[in-house]
């Protein structure tokens, strides 16, 4: 049964962590209210308001490249990406999805730290205001758990 393990409770205890945001601007009422969901929920675990960094970017092709320049700081627990795709009537927002979220993944993986992708994709913009504070508060979660869990293994 999830959530019935050992230790679970201690896996979203953030009280020691350093935890780095990119947000995403563009559909900027929707990715204000993530973000604003997510620090919430990071201070309902006990992560420290100082030990949050929080940067802005332009859009969602963003995120990645400020992810990598704080992955190459090395000195955060746990980075969380924060942004919003709403579908057009183009192809742009199959690249803008796909490419974000590859270069999120690729990150994780290159520099061994966990990201929690809160980079919404919706068909419209009532799906993403719906969405907007259950993803900020899963984002945060997903990055204590992780980062107490990889301290764990490591």
């Amino acid at each position: 049964m999830f959530g019935a393990e050992k230790g679970t409770s201690d896996k979203l205890d953030g009280k020691k962590l350093h935890i780095g945001i990119v947000q995403a601007r563009f559909n900027e009422s929707i990715t204000n209210a993530l973000a604003d969901a997510c620090k919430a929920e990071l201070a309902a675990l006990g992560v420290l308001d100082k030990h949050i960094d929080h940067v802005l970017v332009p859009g969602a092709l963003e995120v990645p490249v400020a992810l990598q320049a704080l992955a190459e700081k090395d000195e955060y627990d746990a980075l969380i990406a924060l942004g919003c795709i709403i579908r057009g009537e183009t192809y742009h927002f199959e690249l803008v999805a796909n490419e974000s979220g590859a270069g999120v993944t690729r990150l994780s993986l290159d520099y061994q730290i966990p990201i929690a992708n809160a980079i919404i994709t919706t068909e419209n913009l009532e799906q993403a205001v719906a969405r907007q504070t259950d993803k900020g508060r899963d984002a945060a979660r997903v990055a204590v758990e992780m980062a107490n869990l990889l301290d764990e293994l490591s």
